[in-house]
């Protein structure tokens, strides 16, 4: 046996043993929630811009990246673009690998890759940054709500052009809209690939944890999730991310497509 298969066996025994940690998994919770009272997400940021995300759900989608290669990402949910910048920045790093294994030269203004960003309000600040940024050729926006019509025939137009397609959802967290979007975009995953839900987290929370939000527990992004992949078999939840993670904002919300 490889170096290479001993560690990756190593993994997959250390992600069933954190699976069955009971107590690590109590105290992963009691640090979220009290970390929640800090607005510890809202720390963070990627080459210049807020990303309002747990850094390990940041690391965990590089991997997903990398692995199925997408040539366009969905985001529902824009903010002030760090998200959007994350996801055109692996989009780059995957031209430049490409170029390396094909021994071409790399012209970072052409690309067959985007990144697709939905908002129903594109705040002009936050706008005129994220064009502004060296990383605003991979990325094209949307402004709607993501569950209205006209936007979802819009963005089901442009990613009629693309072959592999990655989902991550993260706008509204009702369950009604969150479900909406799941009816809209998962649709459009590529087989292989993933639509990742975000704040599923709000689930595990305890009651009236968002009391100037209208979701919270029993209507939130982990009850449409349930729901959706009830009537969609093809999508099956990916424990092995959210348990590995141990600490997440997507708790059962990495869904794969078979």
């Amino acid at each position: 046996m490889n170096a290479v298969t001993k560690f990756n066996n190593e993994k997959v025994r250390n992600i069933k043993n954190l699976a069955k940690d009971d107590e690590l998994e109590s105290l992963a919770h009691q640090w979220v929630i009290k970390a929640a009272q800090h607005n510890w997400a809202y720390n963070f940021s990627w080459l210049g811009r807020p990303a309002i995300q747990f850094p390990n759900d940041t690391w965990a989608m590089q991997e997903l990246i990398w692995e199925i290669k997408p040539d366009l990402i969905i985001e529902t949910g824009i903010a002030h673009g760090g998200s959007l910048i994350f996801s055109a920045s692996m989009l780059a790093m995957l031209d430049y690998a490409e170029a390396v294994e094909n021994k071409t030269i790399l012209d970072p203004s052409i690309s067959k890759r985007k990144v697709l960003g939905i908002d129903i309000d594109i705040r002009e600040h936050n706008k005129n940054a994220i064009e502004a940024h060296p990383f605003a050729g991979l990325i094209q926006m949307v402004e709607g709500s993501s569950v209205d019509k006209e936007t979802i025939d819009k963005v089901h137009e442009i990613a009629s052009a693309y072959k592999t397609i990655l989902v991550c959802l993260d706008s509204n967290h009702t369950h009604e809209h969150v479900l909406g979007e799941l009816n809209a975009y998962a649709p459009l995953v590529s087989k292989g690939s993933y639509c990742v839900v975000f704040d599923t987290l709000v689930e595990d929370m305890p009651l009236g944890s968002f009391p100037d939000r209208p979701w919270d527990k029993g209507d939130n992004p982990k009850t449409a999730v349930f729901e959706y992949t009830m009537a969609n078999p093809h999508f099956v939840i990916d424990t092995d991310i959210s348990d590995k993670l141990s600490i997440t904002v997507a708790p059962e919300g990495f869904l794969r497509r078979n």
